[in-house]
């Protein structure tokens, strides 16, 4: 039996990550690994899908990160276990196996072309061919498992980040009954917001608490608009992200599939915040129903791993007229309470109010001194202005002013 036949046999029997050997490269290499006895013309296409791959997705110079990246973001028993429990508790029949899949996987990403060209059956064949195909190299794996205890570093880092998707990706949309990673999130940071610290610092008290493991409330943001209702949601998660914080999205229309995501959730060894943003309904809009529920008092309660955040430019979400409450309903105030039994069944509702004159141009201080650009009185004179064009003053206002501002010192530049 040659290396690449024993290389091949080793990659057949991963049991732990065996997760490892779907991904398109693994698969690639596979074909490539079995093309050892084939015609040249196998032979070679399967190097060449192989090369194709790893050009790809840029791993030409590290197939050994590539190897180890993907174990790095398997989910498997172990991944699991490591998040949700120490070291001291996990089974030591699948430590040992995790070990000898890690060091599998090593190997296989030191997999050398000149090692498959020294076992190809027909090399001669190949002639001058082999000469001129292209070639890749190993590089070093990735930081968790470049020590000399790889297993106890996926340990660590299992631990701290989680396991599979929620280790790559922090931010997720429910879309089509599933969890659908976002690749590019926000990346707002709380130092990079202006203004509103005492709202600010309710919603980041109430996220820290539940992250020490206290039962904390669901939070509406609500306010004018442009606030930084939203923002803030934003950078809470990446402030806390590493700290074992996820968040998922849920559009309004999708309120109804909420048990399922919770199904989803509910197991899992993380903390998450169920986003609900721009929250408000139309008196005939009847999905409120699900929201008060998930809230409070339906049969599909909300687990103890997560909260849910919801911002609205209205306190009362349910839109009601004067004639609402002069219509001719019998039992008119029974109508209003119902109106306003959502809102209250937010524990923490925060609110973000419009600032004044004052307070706008001190935001757009801090923004333009955070950015190098003067704060002086023909600067602030321009952004009241600015302001009184966009029909109101608002966070949101003052960071469009600074980049047009930028943009204009751009171009002056040219």
């Amino acid at each position: 039996m040659n290396r690449t036949e024993k290389t091949r046999l080793l990659m057949d029997s991963l049991s732990v990550y065996r997760g490892v050997n779907s991904r398109s490269i693994s698969k690639a290499l596979y074909a490539l690994l079995c093309a050892d006895d084939a015609e040249p013309s196998e032979f070679v296409s399967a190097w060449g899908a192989f090369f194709s791959r790893l050009a790809e997705r840029g791993y030409t110079d590290s197939l050994l990160r590539c190897m180890t990246k993907a174990a790095l973001f398997d989910e498997n028993a172990f991944s699991r276990a490591c998040c949700a429990k120490t070291a001291d508790c996990l089974p030591p029949a699948l430590i040992s196996a995790a070990k000898r899949d890690i060091d599998i996987i090593m190997e296989l990403g030191r997999v050398t072309p000149e090692q498959l060209l020294e076992d190809y059956k027909y090399r001669e064949e190949l002639c001058d061919i082999a000469d001129s195909l292209p070639r890749w190299s190993a590089g070093e794996p990735v930081e968790e498992l470049s020590g000399k205890d790889a297993v106890k570093g996926l340990m660590d880092y299992y631990h701290k980040n989680g396991f599979g998707t929620f280790a790559r990706y922090r931010a997720f949309i429910w879309r089509d009954r599933g969890l659908r990673p976002v690749e590019y999130p926000d990346s707002i940071s709380i130092s990079g917001l202006t203004g509103y610290e005492i709202p600010r610092g309710k919603v980041v008290d109430n996220t820290t608490a539940f992250l020490r493991g206290a039962r904390c409330n669901n939070v509406l943001l609500y306010g004018d608009r442009g606030t930084g209702k939203s923002s803030t949601v934003k950078a809470i998660l990446n402030e806390y992200c590493s700290e074992g914080l996820r968040m998922v999205e849920m559009p309004k229309d999708k309120l109804a599939e909420f048990p399922m995501l919770v199904e989803r959730l509910a197991p899992l060894p993380l903390k998450f915040i169920i986003f609900i943003d721009d929250l408000s309904f139309n008196e005939d809009d009847k999905s409120y129903a699900w929201l008060k529920a998930v809230l409070e008092g339906g049969l599909a309660v909300r687990p103890d791993n997560t909260l849910i955040y919801a911002t609205s430019n209205r306190r009362h979400l349910i839109k009601e007229s004067f004639s609402d409450r002069e219509g001719d309903d019998l039992h008119r105030n029974d109508t209003i309470q119902e109106t306003l039994s959502l809102s209250d069944r937010f524990g923490l509702s925060v609110l973000f109010a419009k600032p004044d004159k004052d307070e706008y141009l001190s935001i757009v201080s801090e923004l333009a001194q955070s950015r190098g650009i003067e704060a002086d009185d023909r600067l602030l004179s321009l952004a009241e202005s600015f302001a009184i064009t966009r029909a109101g003053r608002s966070p949101r206002c003052a960071r469009q002013f600074i980049a047009s501002i930028e943009a204009e010192l751009a171009n002056e530049k040219r």
